[in-house]
């Protein structure tokens, strides 16, 4: 399957470079593949497609301000890291940016010296394990020496950085936001629970598997990066009796999507606490089996993101609902609108 297949025209105006001042204002198109029906709504209307006894799943991974900017102290060159994920103790997966100047063996200050990165390896595609060195707790000078590492789509900067977390962030250790869940204010989500839909937490790490491009033609030799990811007994317990009576699991973002359907693959079906690294690429000729709905927002062209929501819905009817959205000026990306995908299209 070429990955042109996956491409649609986008003017750049739409592209969200800010998030709107109330979060569940942001605009929803829904879709149901099986009856080719695409409706315009705003997201606070998502309750009304929300029936009790059904699951929302949601990703509380909290972002890192993972982007550091320092230089080396052999050369004093400009380097920039962009921390992926911890590889164990104080040795993380970062890419490096300019990659071509950070070799095995330099060392790279930050913050006046109060935090030193040592590259231990050199990776493909611009990563490097780097081992860091510091006084007092790690977080905290990370918290004081990082910033919030922003798509690169992304050219303003923002006045709050809170407001590239969701709502119910709580581990750490993004490299980017779940985004789709960017939508939900904590009044949205009491009314949902008063409605009788349960709110299920799981924690997916996003790094580079989520937003590396894809750059081969063909997407089968297209290989992700693994990313961690976590769900508990009693939310494993919630999808299965949810599921056993009748009702649907809705998950929240391609992240939760992607954790779902690699704990189910590995355990024949069935929801299982479980923690681990997932590499699982989604894409037309998938074979769902962990959801029954979801939300998400609208992806770059030829991602695989837009190979993930095509898989559940189809690739006609996605492009189609693109090209309705771009249409109607919905905004795009990350800050963007969100659509929500009734079920699965029975004849994709």
């Amino acid at each position: 399957m070429d990955v042109s297949d996956f491409d649609y025209d986008l003017p750049e105006e739409l592209i969200a470079q800010t998030p709107l001042k109330d979060r569940a204002a942001s605009r929803l198109m829904v879709l149901n593949p099986n009856s080719d029906r695409i409706a315009h709504h705003h997201f606070s209307e998502i309750i009304d497609y929300l029936n009790p006894g059904d699951c929302l799943v949601l990703n509380d991974t909290k972002v890192l301000p993972a982007r550091l900017i320092g230089h080396k102290e052999e050369t004093g060159a400009k380097i920039e890291l962009l921390l992926l994920k911890q590889t164990e103790g104080d040795s993380w997966e970062c890419l490096a940016k300019p990659a071509k100047r950070v070799h095995e063996g330099e060392h790279i200050q930050f913050g006046d010296g109060r935090l030193e990165a040592v590259c231990t390896q050199e990776l493909d595609e611009g990563r490097r394990i780097v081992t860091f060195h510091y006084e007092g707790i790690f977080y905290e000078v990370l918290e004081e020496l990082g910033k919030m590492p922003l798509p690169p789509y992304i050219k303003e900067q923002l006045d709050d950085p809170d407001l590239y977390q969701t709502v119910y962030a709580k581990h750490r250790g993004s490299a980017a936001a779940p985004t789709a869940g960017l939508h939900f204010t904590k009044e949205l989500l009491a009314k949902i629970e008063e409605k009788g839909i349960h709110l299920v937490f799981i924690t997916l790490h996003v790094g580079l598997g989520t937003f590396r491009p894809v750059k081969v033609d063909k997407i089968e030799e297209h290989t992700m990066h693994s990313e961690f990811y976590q769900m508990s007994a009693q939310a494993a317990d919630t999808l299965t009796n949810a599921r056993a009576e009748g009702h649907r699991i809705i998950a929240c973002g391609t992240t939760v999507i992607r954790t779902l359907e690699t704990i189910t693959a590995k355990y024949d079906g069935k929801y299982q606490e479980a923690s681990g690294w997932t590499d699982i690429f989604i894409y037309p000729g998938f074979q769902y089996r962990a959801i029954d709905g979801m939300i998400t927002n609208f992806h770059l062209p030829k991602s695989t993101l837009i190979m993930l929501v095509s898989a559940f819905a189809g690739r006609d009817f996605i492009l189609k609902a693109y090209r309705e959205a771009v249409k109607e000026k919905y905004r795009f990306f990350s800050f963007g609108d969100a659509m929500f995908i009734e079920e699965g299209n029975k004849n994709k």
